[in-house]
Protein backbone atom coordinates (compact mmCIF):
# COMPACT_ATOMS: atom_id res chain seq x y z
CA UNK A 1 0.00 0.00 0.00
CA UNK A 2 2.70 2.34 0.75
CA UNK A 3 4.23 1.89 -2.77
CA UNK A 4 1.06 2.18 -4.37
CA UNK A 5 1.17 5.40 -2.39
CA UNK A 6 4.60 6.45 -3.06
CA UNK A 7 4.08 5.50 -6.72
CA UNK A 8 1.28 8.06 -6.83
CA UNK A 9 2.51 10.85 -5.51
CA UNK A 10 5.31 11.20 -7.60
CA UNK A 11 3.10 10.86 -10.74
CA UNK A 12 1.13 13.74 -9.05
CA UNK A 13 4.52 15.25 -8.92
CA UNK A 14 5.58 14.89 -12.20
CA UNK A 15 2.36 15.80 -13.84
CA UNK A 16 2.09 19.28 -11.79
CA UNK A 17 5.72 19.94 -13.02
CA UNK A 18 4.70 19.04 -17.17
CA UNK A 19 1.27 21.26 -15.87
CA UNK A 20 3.83 24.11 -14.78
CA UNK A 21 6.50 24.13 -17.70
CA UNK A 22 3.16 24.08 -19.89
CA UNK A 23 1.34 26.90 -18.35
CA UNK A 24 4.53 29.23 -18.70
CA UNK A 25 5.33 28.54 -22.07
CA UNK A 26 4.31 31.68 -24.66
CA UNK A 27 1.09 30.99 -27.37
CA UNK A 28 1.50 33.49 -29.98
CA UNK A 29 1.47 30.16 -32.25
CA UNK A 30 -1.39 28.13 -29.94
CA UNK A 31 -4.18 26.85 -32.46
CA UNK A 32 -1.85 27.59 -35.44
CA UNK A 33 -0.67 24.45 -38.08
CA UNK A 34 1.86 26.83 -39.74
CA UNK A 35 3.37 29.35 -37.47
CA UNK A 36 6.27 30.83 -36.99
CA UNK A 37 7.57 32.74 -33.34
CA UNK A 38 9.13 35.67 -33.71
CA UNK A 39 10.13 37.31 -29.89
CA UNK A 40 11.93 40.75 -29.47
CA UNK A 41 14.10 41.74 -26.66
CA UNK A 42 13.63 42.12 -22.96
CA UNK A 43 12.32 45.85 -23.34
CA UNK A 44 12.77 48.26 -20.41
CA UNK A 45 9.83 49.96 -19.32
CA UNK A 46 9.95 54.03 -17.84
CA UNK A 47 9.34 54.20 -14.09
CA UNK A 48 7.23 56.69 -12.51
CA UNK A 49 4.84 57.52 -9.56
CA UNK A 50 2.71 60.42 -11.99
CA UNK A 51 -0.96 59.93 -12.47
CA UNK A 52 -0.26 59.84 -16.05
CA UNK A 53 1.95 56.73 -16.48
CA UNK A 54 4.77 57.42 -18.86
CA UNK A 55 4.83 54.33 -21.76
CA UNK A 56 7.00 52.71 -24.47
CA UNK A 57 6.24 51.37 -28.01
CA UNK A 58 8.15 47.96 -29.67
CA UNK A 59 7.35 46.49 -33.13
CA UNK A 60 8.11 43.12 -34.21
CA UNK A 61 8.09 42.31 -37.63
CA UNK A 62 7.06 38.54 -39.36
CA UNK A 63 9.05 37.30 -42.41
CA UNK A 64 8.50 38.30 -45.82
CA UNK A 65 5.03 36.64 -46.93
CA UNK A 66 3.76 36.19 -43.30
CA UNK A 67 1.22 37.94 -41.12
CA UNK A 68 0.78 37.83 -37.26
CA UNK A 69 -1.91 35.72 -35.82
CA UNK A 70 -1.00 35.67 -32.29
CA UNK A 71 0.87 37.37 -30.06
CA UNK A 72 1.88 36.79 -26.37
CA UNK A 73 4.44 38.53 -24.01
CA UNK A 74 6.73 37.89 -21.04
CA UNK A 75 6.50 40.31 -18.13
CA UNK A 76 9.80 40.57 -15.08
CA UNK A 77 6.67 42.04 -13.37
CA UNK A 78 3.19 41.84 -12.52
CA UNK A 79 2.21 45.71 -12.48
CA UNK A 80 3.37 45.77 -16.72
CA UNK A 81 0.19 46.57 -18.64
CA UNK A 82 1.16 45.56 -21.85
CA UNK A 83 -1.32 45.58 -25.08
CA UNK A 84 -0.88 46.35 -29.15
CA UNK A 85 -1.99 48.47 -31.89
CA UNK A 86 -5.07 46.69 -33.86
CA UNK A 87 -6.49 48.16 -37.32
CA UNK A 88 -10.41 48.34 -37.12
CA UNK A 89 -12.50 46.09 -39.28
CA UNK A 90 -14.65 43.29 -38.99
CA UNK A 91 -14.15 40.89 -38.46
CA UNK A 92 -10.88 40.92 -35.78
CA UNK A 93 -8.72 38.76 -37.44
CA UNK A 94 -5.12 38.26 -38.83
CA UNK A 95 -4.39 40.24 -41.95
CA UNK A 96 -7.68 42.70 -40.75
CA UNK A 97 -6.74 43.85 -37.61
CA UNK A 98 -3.03 42.97 -37.64
CA UNK A 99 -0.36 42.91 -40.58
CA UNK A 100 3.04 42.17 -40.92
CA UNK A 101 4.31 44.46 -38.17
CA UNK A 102 2.79 44.69 -34.86
CA UNK A 103 3.59 47.22 -32.26
CA UNK A 104 2.96 46.51 -28.53
CA UNK A 105 2.71 49.11 -26.00
CA UNK A 106 3.10 48.60 -21.95
CA UNK A 107 3.32 50.77 -18.72
CA UNK A 108 4.04 49.71 -15.72
CA UNK A 109 1.41 51.08 -13.08
CA UNK A 110 3.16 49.27 -10.23
CA UNK A 111 5.49 50.97 -7.26
CA UNK A 112 8.14 48.88 -6.40
CA UNK A 113 10.22 47.95 -9.19
CA UNK A 114 13.68 48.97 -9.92
CA UNK A 115 14.05 47.80 -13.45
CA UNK A 116 10.67 46.02 -15.28
CA UNK A 117 10.76 44.77 -18.75
CA UNK A 118 8.87 42.74 -21.04
CA UNK A 119 9.45 40.53 -23.61
CA UNK A 120 7.46 40.63 -26.48
CA UNK A 121 6.07 37.55 -28.64
CA UNK A 122 4.48 37.35 -32.20
CA UNK A 123 2.88 34.38 -34.00
CA UNK A 124 4.06 34.64 -37.77
CA UNK A 125 1.13 32.95 -40.39
CA UNK A 126 1.10 32.88 -43.98
CA UNK A 127 -0.41 35.80 -45.23
CA UNK A 128 -3.35 35.61 -47.59
CA UNK A 129 -6.40 37.34 -49.16
CA UNK A 130 -9.05 39.69 -48.08
CA UNK A 131 -9.24 42.61 -48.39
CA UNK A 132 -11.50 45.72 -46.42
CA UNK A 133 -15.05 46.03 -47.88
CA UNK A 134 -15.22 50.19 -47.94
CA UNK A 135 -18.65 50.95 -47.75
CA UNK A 136 -20.89 53.53 -49.91
CA UNK A 137 -21.97 56.72 -48.31
CA UNK A 138 -23.74 60.04 -50.24
CA UNK A 139 -22.04 62.30 -47.34
CA UNK A 140 -18.03 62.82 -47.42
CA UNK A 141 -17.41 60.30 -44.54
CA UNK A 142 -14.29 58.05 -44.29
CA UNK A 143 -13.92 54.33 -43.26
CA UNK A 144 -10.63 54.40 -41.01
CA UNK A 145 -7.65 53.76 -42.95
CA UNK A 146 -3.60 54.31 -42.17
CA UNK A 147 -3.05 57.99 -42.22
CA UNK A 148 0.53 57.31 -40.88
CA UNK A 149 3.40 54.93 -41.60
CA UNK A 150 6.13 54.01 -39.48
CA UNK A 151 9.77 54.23 -39.91
CA UNK A 152 11.68 52.25 -38.01
CA UNK A 153 15.06 50.95 -36.79
CA UNK A 154 16.41 48.20 -34.51
CA UNK A 155 20.47 48.78 -32.88
CA UNK A 156 22.18 46.78 -31.81
CA UNK A 157 24.66 48.82 -29.70
CA UNK A 158 28.11 48.39 -29.31
CA UNK A 159 29.50 51.41 -29.83
CA UNK A 160 28.88 55.22 -28.89
CA UNK A 161 27.51 57.19 -31.12
CA UNK A 162 24.18 58.61 -32.70
CA UNK A 163 21.31 57.27 -34.93
CA UNK A 164 18.39 58.62 -36.55
CA UNK A 165 14.93 57.96 -38.41
CA UNK A 166 13.33 60.43 -40.29
CA UNK A 167 10.35 60.71 -42.80
CA UNK A 168 10.34 60.81 -46.28
CA UNK A 169 9.97 63.71 -48.66
CA UNK A 170 6.29 64.97 -48.21
CA UNK A 171 6.08 63.51 -44.96
CA UNK A 172 5.70 65.05 -41.69
CA UNK A 173 6.54 63.82 -38.30
CA UNK A 174 3.64 63.42 -36.24
CA UNK A 175 4.99 61.05 -33.07
CA UNK A 176 8.23 59.59 -32.42
CA UNK A 177 9.44 56.73 -29.68
CA UNK A 178 12.53 55.03 -28.47
CA UNK A 179 12.86 51.62 -26.48
CA UNK A 180 15.57 50.61 -24.75
CA UNK A 181 16.09 46.38 -24.63
CA UNK A 182 18.47 43.67 -23.76
CA UNK A 183 19.26 40.35 -25.58
CA UNK A 184 19.15 38.09 -22.84
CA UNK A 185 17.32 34.91 -21.48
CA UNK A 186 16.28 36.64 -18.41
CA UNK A 187 14.66 39.66 -17.60
CA UNK A 188 18.14 42.34 -17.38
CA UNK A 189 19.32 43.04 -13.76
CA UNK A 190 18.39 46.73 -12.55
CA UNK A 191 22.42 47.00 -12.59
CA UNK A 192 22.61 46.37 -16.24
CA UNK A 193 19.93 48.08 -17.39
CA UNK A 194 21.29 51.46 -15.65
CA UNK A 195 24.53 51.17 -18.51
CA UNK A 196 22.21 51.52 -21.43
CA UNK A 197 21.55 55.19 -22.10
CA UNK A 198 19.80 56.72 -25.23
CA UNK A 199 19.55 60.06 -25.31
CA UNK A 200 16.90 61.42 -27.66
CA UNK A 201 16.69 64.40 -29.82
CA UNK A 202 13.63 65.77 -31.83
CA UNK A 203 12.75 68.04 -34.93
CA UNK A 204 10.10 68.78 -37.51
CA UNK A 205 11.33 65.74 -39.09
CA UNK A 206 13.47 63.04 -37.89
CA UNK A 207 14.43 61.49 -33.91
CA UNK A 208 17.52 61.55 -33.30
CA UNK A 209 19.15 59.28 -30.63
CA UNK A 210 22.54 59.01 -29.12
CA UNK A 211 23.26 55.43 -27.87
CA UNK A 212 26.06 54.17 -25.43
CA UNK A 213 26.42 51.11 -22.43
CA UNK A 214 24.99 47.89 -22.40
CA UNK A 215 27.46 45.81 -22.15
CA UNK A 216 27.41 44.59 -25.87
CA UNK A 217 23.66 43.19 -24.81
CA UNK A 218 21.72 46.47 -25.51
CA UNK A 219 19.21 46.90 -28.28
CA UNK A 220 17.38 50.28 -29.13
CA UNK A 221 14.82 50.65 -31.20
CA UNK A 222 13.65 54.14 -32.85
CA UNK A 223 10.69 54.97 -34.13
CA UNK A 224 8.89 57.84 -36.54
CA UNK A 225 5.42 58.36 -37.39
CA UNK A 226 4.82 60.13 -40.61
CA UNK A 227 2.06 61.37 -41.73
CA UNK A 228 1.11 63.39 -44.96
CA UNK A 229 2.89 60.76 -47.27
CA UNK A 230 1.31 59.61 -50.41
Amino acid sequence: MKRVLVFAALALSVLAARVDVASSATSECRGFLTCVPVSGPWVVLPTSQSTQRPQVQYQLTCPKGFIVGGVDAELSDRAVDVWFLGATGSPISPGRTTSRSIVFVATYVGSGARAPTFRPHAGCIPGGGGGRRTPTALSRVFPPGKPTVRRVRTIRVDLERSYDVRCRSGERLVAAYTARGFRTAKPPTPALVSTLSAKTSVTPSRITVSVKGGSGRGIVQIAAVCAGGK
